[in-house]
C-alpha cells in the first residue's frame, strides 16, 4: 500500500482524538512538573521535556508502524509473543527495583518496563490464535489455550509486584466473550471476585451460610417447576468454600503489604482508629490528596498553573498515574467532562473500527486493543476518585513515561494500519 493510499485509507477521528490526548496530557504533565528554574520545553532534564522527547518517538513508531505491511503483525506475533515473555523473565535477573517493583530495565535515558510492550503482543498473540481456521473457541482445548496465552504474562509480572499489569492481562479475557465464549465463564469469574472480597469483609463462616441460604432458597423455589441438579450445586459449593477458605492465604502470603493496605483502606476492614489514621496518611494519602484537588477546582478549574495543590506538590506522582487530578484543579469539570468524553468518542470509535473487518485476526487484535485501553482507563479514573483502591496503572496517552506513551502508540496505530488494510482483504 503506497504512502499517498494509507494516509487516505486511515481513520482520522482516532487519529484526531490521539492527537487531543497526548496534547492535553503533555500540558497537564507541563503543569504538574513545571518550575521556573527552567524555561525551555525542549530542557530534556525536566520531566516534561522528557515526554516531549517521547512523543517526538513515538511519532516516529507510527511512520514505521505504518509503512510496514499490515501482514508483518500477523506473520511475527507469535515471535513477538515470545520474546516479550522472555523480556518478563529478564527482568527477574537483569531488572531495575523502583519504588519496590522490580519492572524495569535501565536504560540509561529512560527505564524500560517490559510488561507494557507484553501487551500488545499479547493481543496480537491472541488474536493469530482465536483467528486461526482449526481454532474454536467453543471446544474446551482451544479454551484452554486462549487462556493460557492470556495468563502467562499475567504469572509473570505478578511477583514483580505489578498487579496493575496482570489485572490488563485478564481484560483480554473480554475478547473471548466477542468471539462466542460462553458466558458462564463471565459469571464464574465475578462470583470468584464477589467471594473475595465478601470474605475479607466478613469472614468464610459467613460466606458458607450465605451461599447455604442462597442454595436452600433456589431448591425451594426449583422444586415445584423441575427437579434441581443436586451434584452441580453441591460441586459448587465445595469449590466456594474452598475459594473463601484460600482467600486470607492469598491476601497475607502473595499480596505485599503496601496492597494488603490499599485493599483494607478501600474496604474498610481496619477497625483500629490510630493504625486507620496511619494508613491513611501514607497509602491513601495520594488518593485523598487527589481527591481534594479535583474537588477544589470546582466548576471552571483555577486556570492553567494555577493550582494551588498541584503547584505546592501535595499530590504524590502527580503527573503519572495522578495526572488526572491536575485536570480536575486547573480545568475544572469543565476539563474532567472534556477528557472523559474525548475517551468515550475514542471507545466507541474503536467499537465501529473493530465490527466493519472483514479479517477475523483484524477484529479480534481490535478488541485486544478495547479491552487493554478501557481497563486502563478506568481502574486509573476510578483510583484518582477515590472509587478504587490505588493499584498504579497510568491513564493511556496522558500519564508520563516512555514505555507507556510508546507501547500505547504502537498498540492504537497497528490497528488503525490493520483498519487501513480492511479493502486489500478478501475476508
Amino acid at each position: 500500500m503506497s504512502g499517498k493510499s494509507i494516509l487516505k485509507r486511515l481513520d482520522w477521528f482516532t487519529v484526531l482524538c490521539y492527537v487531543l490526548l497526548v496534547a492535553i496530557g503533555w500540558i497537564n504533565i507541563y503543569s504538574s512538573t513545571y518550575s521556573e528554574a527552567h524555561s525551555s520545553i525542549f530542557d530534556f532534564e525536566t520531566i516534561y521535556g522528557k515526554q516531549m522527547f517521547f512523543i517526538g518517538v513515538s511519532l516516529i513508531s507510527i511512520v514505521v508502524i505504518l509503512a510496514l505491511e499490515a501482514s508483518f503483525y500477523e506473520r511475527f506475533s507469535s515471535l513477538f509473543y515470545i520474546v516479550s515473555l522472555l523480556l518478563l523473565l529478564g527482568v527477574f535477573v537483569f531488572g531495575k527495583t523502583i519504588a519496590g517493583a522490580t519492572s524495569w530495565y535501565d536504560l540509561g535515558f529512560f527505564n524500560l518496563q517490559p510488561s507494557e510492550f507484553a501487551k500488545v503482543a499479547t493481543a496480537l498473540a491472541l488474536a493469530k490464535f482465536l483467528s486461526d481456521i482449526q481454532t474454536d473457541i467453543k471446544h474446551k482445548k482451544d479454551q484452554m489455550y486462549a487462556f493460557l496465552i492470556i495468563l502467562i504474562p499475567a504469572v509473570l509480572v505478578i511477583p514483580q509486584p505489578d498487579p496493575g499489569s496482570a489485572l490488563v492481562f485478564l481484560a483480554l479475557i473480554f475478547v473471548l466473550f466477542r468471539e462466542g465464549l460462553p458466558l458462564y465463564f463471565l459469571w464464574i469469574g465475578l462470583l470468584a471476585i464477589v467471594i473475595f472480597v465478601a470474605t475479607l469483609m466478613f469472614g468464610t463462616i459467613w460466606v458458607a451460610i450465605i451461599l447455604g441460604l442462597l442454595i436452600t432458597l433456589f431448591f425451594f423455589l426449583k422444586k415445584s417447576t423441575y427437579k434441581a441438579p443436586v451434584l452441580p450445586i453441591i460441586f459448587f459449593f465445595v469449590t466456594a468454600i474452598t475459594l473463601s477458605l484460600s482467600v486470607n492465604f492469598i491476601f497475607n502470603n502473595v499480596f505485599e503489604q503496601r496492597h494488603r493496605d490499599r485493599f483494607g483502606l478501600w474496604l474498610g476492614l481496619e477497625k483500629d482508629p490510630k493504625k486507620l489514621e496511619e494508613i491513611r496518611k501514607t497509602i491513601g494519602y495520594n488518593t485523598y490528596q487527589s481527591e481534594k484537588a479535583i474537588e477544589s477546582g470546582g466548576f471552571f478549574g483555577k486556570g492553567f498553573l494555577e493550582g494551588t495543590r498541584t503547584k505546592g506538590g501535595f499530590v504524590p506522582e502527580q503527573h503519572t498515574d495522578y495526572i488526572f487530578s491536575t485536570v480536575g484543579e486547573e480545568w475544572g469539570f469543565i476539563g474532567t467532562a472534556t477528557v472523559i468524553l474525548i475517551f468515550t468518542l475514542l471507545f466507541l470509535r474503536l467499537v465501529f473500527l473493530a465490527e466493519r473487518q472483514k479479517n477475523d485476526f483484524s477484529r479480534m487484535y481490535g478488541y485486544g486493543v478495547i479491552s487493554i485501553l478501557l481497563v486502563h482507563y478506568f481502574v486509573n479514573i476510578g483510583m484518582v476518585i477515590g472509587v478504587l483502591p490505588t493499584i498504579g496503572i497510568p491513564l493511556p496517552f496522558f500519564s508520563y513515561g516512555g514505555s507507556g506513551l510508546l507501547v500505547f502508540t504502537g498498540l492504537l496505530f497497528i490497528f488503525l494500519k490493520l483498519d487501513a488494510n480492511r479493502l486489500n482483504e478478501l475476508g
